[in-house]
């Protein structure tokens, strides 16, 4: 049995299938389109889910949808019908698109899917779920627990913001919500709008401000903005934030809160801005911590499972697991909207159709989140002939010595092998990687290779065994989702110099023997690998540890700035040749920067404003 999931029209479009209980496909259609963030129907993730299948769309039993318009539309009816006249030009502005687009997006599904299937009886096989069941499904489904409470955080979904779920085998049932507009999401975006990053994409970059700065802020935030329960509950002060109504985020009473008005993305970033951050940041940790011991009070769960964009906060996630509350902490690595897709497709099999549900041991049923395109060496050898790339073909075993001898030789190197993964976080499938050792690493890579700010920190990508050699962590995190301290033995001590340094002064201090992975709280996002997921990279990093004693890499996305994730070897062909990466080791295909056409290289540097 067959259950195609999507998730499409706001941001983040994804598909994903499942094949009796297996999660056998899932990829965002920004990957195919090269379009960072596609909204857009995802065709081209569709018909990867059912190649990879090998199916046809008539072989599908449900096709299930990841949220429900008619909610969305009457929260946003509802909503200016509360604050009017205010929002009169947002309401004008929003009115045309819905009545001509999302409100009828049963239709749109339908009318994309007849392209495929023209008989296939769209009106009985097509589904939709709420918002949040989905994110919760996509939490709670692919675990690797019986049984387990389910937290999801996000902006807003129908009306859900915050919501509490029990899993138990098959079953998922929704507890409590907290509703629009009272959001945790909500309110660390407006905080990203406030500090001058995009909403939506940016609030990443403000977890990785925010160690450079203080939480002066956070009892202000607490007293005038935010009403905080002990239970976690909340309730946000509109008088504050322009989003239910207008095009802001935030509006000049914020400002006078805080300081004046919002930064504009090209404005120098200041000790002000870090400030912020680090507030905002602190008062999440707070909110996520309390949920989590009312969720241990009201269920008693051991287990507990995280999902929503709000769950991509890992400083928060390693906070919440270091408290102790629960035995254990599980979080889909495809928390926002496009793991919806899977866990509408979950919801559908397991609820809807009553279909039984199949533990596999220890680990859970995301396949290491691999779940994406993949390509043969002979494939890969003639798309990059075909681009006019120079390589050398090398057996399994070379490849991966001579990889990482260039890491150990300090060198940044594209890595792309086997299947793509599926969520924000590149995991050693496509990646670029660098020698954690090197106390120029994270400059080199950020200013010379994704083209981005110099204070964004980089992923440590560490063997599973020796994880706790590193960092204060001995559990599972491959998904790079759980941030822990480096183990004091690593640290470097600070110079009394050193200690008076402020925002980004304090960047190019080396804080510990792995300086390039050790952000300046000494914390790291910590991805351990596994062999039975990613066999390839396994042996990369027992490979580099053979060779320097270190089994700890720099892990970052493959991509600069501006664009998504590669999928193709033309993609990563592409950003290697419009980026400082050295070497290129795609599939058994060694690439030498100094080796190739010069006339193919590309301006990357210019050609992208920051996101």
């Amino acid at each position: 049995m067959r259950v195609l999931g999507i998730s499409a029209f706001y941001h983040d479009s994804a598909a994903a299938l499942v094949e009796d209980g297996h999660l056998v496909a899932a990829a965002q259609e920004e990957r195919f389109t090269r379009k960072k963030h596609d909204a857009g129907f995802p065709q081209n993730a569709v018909e990867f889910c059912l190649d990879t299948a090998g199916i046809k769309l008539g072989d599908v039993d449900y096709v299930a949808f990841y949220d429900k318009p008619f909610l969305k539309f009457e929260r946003l009816i509802e909503t200016y019908l509360a604050y009017a006249p205010r929002g009169f030009t947002s309401f004008r502005m929003a009115m045309p698109l819905w009545l001509k687009e999302k409100l009828f997006q049963k239709t749109l599904l339908r009318d994309e899917m007849k392209k495929w299937q023209p008989e296939f009886d769209w009106q009985k096989r097509l589904l939709f779920g709420e918002h949040h069941q989905s994110h919760a499904a996509s939490a709670f489904f692919p675990s690797p627990f019986d049984e387990a409470a389910i937290l999801c955080m996000d902006g807003v979904g129908e009306w859900a913001t915050t919501s509490l779920a029990w899993g138990q085998g098959n079953k998922l049932e929704m507890l409590r919500e907290i509703h629009f507009p009272h959001s945790l999401g909500l309110l660390y975006s407006a905080f990203t709008y406030y500090t001058g990053f995009k909403v939506n994409s940016g609030e990443y970059k403000v977890m990785g401000l925010a160690p450079y700065g203080e939480p002066k802020y956070k009892d202000l935030i607490l007293d005038k903005i935010v009403d905080l329960k002990e239970d976690g509950s909340f309730r946000l002060d509109q008088q504050y934030f322009d989003y239910c109504t207008g095009l802001r985020m935030t509006n000049d009473k914020f400002g006078e809160l805080f300081g004046g008005k919002a930064r504009k993305p090209e404005e120098l970033l200041t000790q002000h801005h870090m400030d912020l951050a680090a507030s905002v940041q602190a008062v999440t940790e707070e909110i996520v911590i309390r949920l989590g011991r009312a969720v241990k009070k009201e269920t008693g769960a051991k287990n507990i499972c995280l999902a929503g964009g709000v769950a991509l906060n890992c400083v928060a996630n390693g906070k919440l697991l270091r408290e102790n509350i629960f035995e254990n902490i599980w979080v889909q690595p495809a928390a926002g909207d496009a793991g919806g897709a899977v866990g509408a497709a979950y919801a559908a099999y397991h609820g809807f159709m009553g279909q039984p549900r199949k533990l596999n041991g220890q680990k859970d049923g995301m396949a290491g989140s691999y779940l994406g395109p993949e390509f043969s060496d002979d494939e890969i050898a003639e798309r990059l002939t075909k681009v006019g790339a120079k390589f050398t073909r090398l057996t399994r075993d070379q490849m991966i010595d001579q990889t990482a001898q260039a890491l150990a030789d300090e060198k940044a190197v594209g890595w792309m092998q086997g299947r793509m993964e599926f969520g924000p976080r590149s995991l050693g499938a496509r990646s670029i990687l660098g020698d954690a050792r090197s106390p120029s690493m994270q400059k080199t890579l950020n200013l010379k290779v994704k083209y981005r700010e110099s204070f964004r920190p980089f992923a440590p990508a560490v063997l599973r065994e020796d994880v706790d050699k590193y960092f204060e962590i001995d559990t599972d995190s491959p998904y790079m989702l759980m941030v822990a301290p480096v183990v004091e033995s690593r640290r470097r001590k600070m110079t009394a110099d050193e200690e008076k340094l402020f925002g980004i002064d304090k960047l190019n201090v080396p804080r510990s023997d792995i300086p390039a992975v050790t952000h300046i709280d000494y914390s790291g996002r910590i991805q351990t690998v596994h062999k039975e997921t990613n066999p390839a990279f396994y042996d990369l990093l027992s490979s580099f540890k053979a060779k320097t004693g270190s089994s700890v890499v720099v892990n970052t996305s493959f991509n600069v700035r501006g664009e998504p994730i590669v999928c193709t070897p033309e993609d990563a062909f592409r950003c290697f040749m419009g980026s400082e990466i050295e070497v290129l080791v795609v599939g058994n295909c060694f690439l030498k920067k100094e080796d190739q056409d010069p006339s193919l290289k590309l301006d990357y540097k210019n050609a992208f404003e920051l996101d």
